[in-house]
């Protein structure tokens, strides 16, 4: 029988760590765990030591986090330890994101609306060297290579993007999908007010009055759908 996968499971929300330790080291039908977590980290510098000292199998990586985010862990890692297999697991499911973890090196992306079985099979098939993406995200990820979108190479051409934090990103194309701030804090896991002062640091960084402002500024970027 093949041992559970080893995993280091890396996202800043210390409750969502806990809450996917807790699917994975359940007990499956053959007694077993679905994975076994051998390490935690909620920011850049911690995640990179934990993985390059345990090696595991497979990095659990979220996309928004302090220190620069889940591209620069697997910028960092991939120095040192190429082979490292990792999949992505985020709230997020934006183009740019997921586009920028695959060309970072991950080998999977998924929501985390993903069921613990889901979240088992899938470390299962990354350590075994397969891609794994949530369906809706497979198509991003085949029109990116295809040539038909670009939207990470956007990013990062755009001096003003460049101004605003991961968060405030997040917060933005959010905004500009239609989100009213409660909606955004439940999906973010942060409170309302957190989400009214990124709104007006977005606002004050772009130089915009209003949300409506801001939803135009992000469809000429094609930053939503």
């Amino acid at each position: 029988m093949t041992a559970p996968p080893t995993v280091v499971l890396v996202d800043d929300h210390a409750l969502f760590r806990a809450g996917v330790r807790a699917e994975l080291e359940h007990a499956t039908g053959d007694g077993g765990p679905r994975a076994t977590v051998i390490g935690e980290a909620g920011d850049v510098d911690v995640a990179v030591r934990l993985i390059l000292d345990r090696e595991p199998d497979v990095v659990l990586l979220d996309v928004h986090m302090p220190g620069g985010g889940g591209a620069e862990v697997l910028r960092r890692v991939h120095e040192t330890r190429p082979g490292q297999k990792v999949l992505a697991l985020s709230v997020s499911d934006e183009p740019e994101d997921v586009i920028a973890l695959v060309r970072g090196g991950a080998r999977g992306y998924v929501t985390k609306t993903i069921s613990g079985d889901e979240l088992g099979a899938a470390i299962a098939k990354v350590r075994d060297g397969d891609a794994v993406f949530s369906p809706r995200l497979a198509g991003f990820v085949l029109d990116a290579f295809a040539g038909r979108i670009d939207t990470a190479v956007a990013l990062v051409a755009d001096p003003e993007l460049d101004g605003l934090t991961d968060r405030e990103r997040e917060v933005l194309r959010l905004i500009a999908r239609g989100y009213m701030y409660k909606e955004i804090a439940r999906r973010l896991t942060i409170s309302p007010k957190t989400v009214e002062h990124h709104v007006s640091a977005v606002l004050r960084k772009l130089q915009l009055s209003n949300r409506h402002e801001l939803t135009r500024w992000a469809t000429e970027r094609r930053l939503v759908d």
